[in-house]
């Protein structure tokens, strides 16, 4: 998601990770078209107001480089001959701001469909441990584990950054939604319950000083 308003952000962030799906957000267009040019995503949420690169420079360099990149612009711009412009340049949807976020999530899931890799998207696997983040199960070497939603929420905020490290503050803020120190240990808890759970307490790894990491073998 390319979206410089932080509260809009952080809103369109948890409804999809809500439904299973792996975000990353830049706050500008700079930023923004350097991620989406460096890694491989399903869907691209690209607002057109932003700072540096608008959104319609994104979009029309993204789509130079990668023209099979699916992209569904979310913007407040009023007018038709925008929206009209920016699908006749090649996104793939546009979604007006204000707008319902049951509405986001259900274009978000039909504009995937028939992206390349779209079901992909529905697994996360490292190692012997797999995610099925549609319906948020857990399997270990082919056997079920039953994770709360938070544990496997923080399970898959690990897995999706195996073998780089997570600070605390990093894992309160994208898997309880905490952006100041509450100050419990909930982070260290939950990651001892996850490690009893799995029955592979090296696979969460404690990295002194930072936070934890999810090791590859």
């Amino acid at each position: 998601m390319i979206e410089d308003d932080e509260r809009i952000g952080r809103l369109v962030t948890r409804a999809l990770e809500g439904g299973g799906l792996l975000t990353e957000r830049a706050a500008s267009g700079s930023a923004g078209l350097d991620a989406a040019l460096r890694r491989d995503f399903d869907l691209v949420v690209l607002d057109l107001m932003l700072p540096g690169l608008d959104g319609r420079q994104v979009l029309d360099r993204l789509l130079e480089q990668r023209p099979d990149q699916r992209v569904l612009v979310l913007s407040a711009v009023p007018e038709i001959s925008t929206r009209v412009a920016v699908l006749e340049a090649g996104a793939a949807d546009f979604l007006g701001k204000p707008f319902a976020v049951a509405e986001l999530v259900a274009r978000v899931r039909a504009r995937m469909r028939g992206a390349p890799g779209g079901d992909a998207a529905r697994w996360l696997r490292v190692g012997p441990v797999q995610l099925d983040l549609h319906r948020r199960r857990t399997t270990v070497r082919g056997v079920h584990v039953d994770l709360p939603l938070r544990e496997f929420l923080l399970l898959q905020h690990l897995m999706s950054r195996a073998g780089r490290p997570c600070s605390r503050e990093e894992l309160l803020a994208d898997v309880w939604g905490l952006h100041f120190d509450p100050g419990s240990n909930v982070v260290d808890v939950s990651v001892r319950r996850l490690r009893g759970r799995l029955g592979q307490p090296d696979r969460i790894e404690t990295v002194r000083g930072v936070g934890y990491a999810y090791t590859v073998e």
